[in-house]
């Protein structure tokens, strides 16, 4: 995934799939790096099978999944009372 026309295949391929919020590319001599940060709506299946669209095959998927819920706690306390 060295050509820039490689790079926008997958790039197209990945459009059409909902909730992807930025994809990150680091090429490599193996094929390369994507990174996928989602909102949670597309599954792995979702991007493997967009990604053969445009050619290239996922050798491995890691899942980094982080969860930072905020909340205001003076409201929460107002709320319970």
């Amino acid at each position: 995934m060295r050509s820039e026309y490689a790079k926008q295949a997958v790039f197209t391929a990945l459009t059409p799939l909902e909730g992807i919020v930025r994809v990150e590319l680091s090429p490599g001599v193996d094929g390369g790096t994507l990174v996928i940060e989602h909102d949670g709506r597309v599954g792995a299946d979702a991007l493997r099978e967009a990604i053969a669209v445009s050619g290239y095959d996922v050798a491995r998927v890691d899942e980094d999944r982080r969860a930072l819920t905020l909340m205001d706690a003076t409201e929460n306390a107002e709320d319970a009372g």
